[in-house]
């Protein structure tokens, strides 16, 4: 039998049924593993702007994925349509959070399992995964980061406010140094004692200080 009679067979034709119970079924799991998938987003987000819209995403994208699935399993020419036509599809939306990525392969990972009809693997992988996230997005970190730029009229200056910063915190390094015809300006991530901020006051107290900038840090600065 040749490639071209695979396709003209009858075999094509009994493959296209498909029950709606099973449909049912892998479609209530998507939802309620979407569910999940929605709710350890939003217990682990740590981002500075939260998405709800992100959020329904991967309920929608868990339940898209299973029923592209479904479909493709069922049919051989559909299967080989479908590469065809995904494989045009271009994504441009701009992923603001790493771990957002995480989700996203989460729920298109949790789709392609249920439509494939292996239900418990979804159910058991979720879990686990889920558990994994929670655990480690709780986990304390004893100094907290944050960036302090610091703005000195000259050396003097930088010398004093970078001995008041070392005595004040847990560890600082320098990230960038600007100098320029107004002056010398510092940026420095510390580590700060007990969320305790008041060493800014004394820093923008110095002589030759002009300013004192705390902000949060959460990784992604660029000098």
């Amino acid at each position: 039998m040749s490639f071209n009679d695979v396709f003209k067979s009858s075999f094509l034709e009994n493959v296209t049924e498909f029950s709606t119970v099973d449909v049912l079924i892998g479609m209530a799991f998507a939802l309620v593993i979407g569910l999940f998938i929605f709710f350890i987003y939003k217990k682990t987000f740590s981002g500075i702007m939260y998405s709800n819209g992100f959020g329904l995403t991967l309920i929608g994208l868990s339940l898209v994925t299973t029923l592209v699935i479904m479909a493709v399993t069922s049919n051989v020419v559909l299967s080989l349509g479908m590469v065809g036509a995904l494989s045009i599809v271009r994504f441009r939306t701009a992923i603001k959070e790493p771990m957002e990525i995480v989700f996203l392969f989460w729920s298109l990972a949790v789709g392609i399992v249920i439509g494939a009809g292996m239900i418990p693997l979804a159910v058991i992988g979720s879990l686990i995964i889920g558990i994994i996230l929670v655990i480690f997005a709780n986990r304390k970190i004893r100094n907290t980061p944050y960036i302090l730029i610091v703005n000195c009229n000259d050396e003097n200056a930088e010398k004093s406010a970078l001995e008041l910063i070392g005595k004040s915190v847990g560890k600082y390094m320098v990230k960038s140094k600007s100098v320029n015809a107004s002056g010398i300006e510092l940026t420095t991530e510390v580590r700060i004692k007990n969320n305790s901020t008041d060493f800014v006051n004394r820093v923008n107290e110095l002589t030759g200080v002009s300013a004192a900038t705390l902000v949060s840090y959460n990784g992604e600065y660029m000098a």
